[in-house]
């Protein structure tokens, strides 16, 4: 496993396990038990995915200790518009069945970020919560709470992978202190479809996605990928015993195309 080391020296296992579209009830205990057991320590679930009483389920079957766990969640929009983020992390927290998280988010830069943001650093001074950030945010976004004068986030989690690289946005965060998290970093499976990927695997004896998630390891990104198939669970976990070179890093830095597949966070309307 690799750690990153956040500002505040908490580490966080670079390869996380996602659970977006996973079913509270048919998939989500038997995935996170999976995940578990192959050696993931780092779950990412959020309000809106509806599945954190499922992940609940699969960490107690699990038998690994809490305090071996990193457990993220996230603060849905209706609740950052209400005013409503103390109380809906207070929900999390009996939905997941823990007295803290490792790292809650803001789960995208909706009106009333910078007073829920407020609401989040009270609750990690209280020390409720190891780690504080956002996800979605662009630059002019995390400007808007450095203005305010607020903490600036430990952690942004975005849609990042080799089609969409983000560099300026990288660029920011870094020159800031900011973790970068990647959802979507399989690219919702396009990367199939780019045969740099198959070559570079060939070369290393590895799968495509395998590459795919090392080139987020290799430019220091935190990379949270999803399956509930068993063997993929496991395969998604097997990229720590290789790495790429600069011919590699350069053929897949030629995949960026900058198109996003997730909604533009300036243009979301849930």
């Amino acid at each position: 496993m690799q750690y990153a080391t956040l500002r505040n020296n908490v580490q966080i296992p670079m390869v996380g396990f996602g659970v977006w579209q996973v079913d509270n009830d048919t998939e989500a205990p038997a995935a996170v038990v999976e995940a578990l057991k192959t050696g993931y320590r780092h779950i990412d679930t959020a309000a809106i995915y509806k599945n954190e009483e499922g992940v609940a389920k699969g960490i107690a079957v699990s038998g690994v200790k809490r305090s071996d766990l990193f457990l993220t969640s996230k603060i849905w929009n209706d609740d950052i518009r209400e005013g409503n983020t103390k109380q809906a992390f207070e929900d999390s927290l009996k939905r997941l069945e823990t007295d803290y998280l490792d790292l809650c988010l803001l789960h995208w830069p909706v009106e009333g970020f910078v007073e829920a943001w407020k609401d989040l650093i009270e609750l990690y001074e209280e020390g409720k919560i190891k780690a504080i950030g956002v996800s979605n945010f662009k630059e002019h976004h995390l400007e808007e709470l450095k203005e305010a004068g607020l903490m600036v986030p430990l952690i942004n989690q975005v849609e990042l992978h080799p089609q969409l690289p983000q560099p300026d946005l990288l660029d920011y965060c870094q020159d800031e202190g900011i973790q970068i998290e990647a959802w979507s970093p399989l690219m919702q499976g396009k990367f199939l479809d780019i045969p740099a990927f198959t070559e570079i695997a060939e070369k290393h004896g590895k799968t495509a996605a395998q590459v795919v998630l090392r080139w987020h390891l290799e430019s220091g990104h935190v990379a949270l990928p999803k399956s509930v198939t068993p063997h993929r669970i496991r395969e998604n976990f097997e990229v720590f015993d290789f790495s790429l070179d600069a011919d590699d890093m350069a053929k897949i830095d030629a995949v960026a195309t900058h198109e996003r597949i997730g909604p533009d966070p300036d243009e979301i309307d849930f």
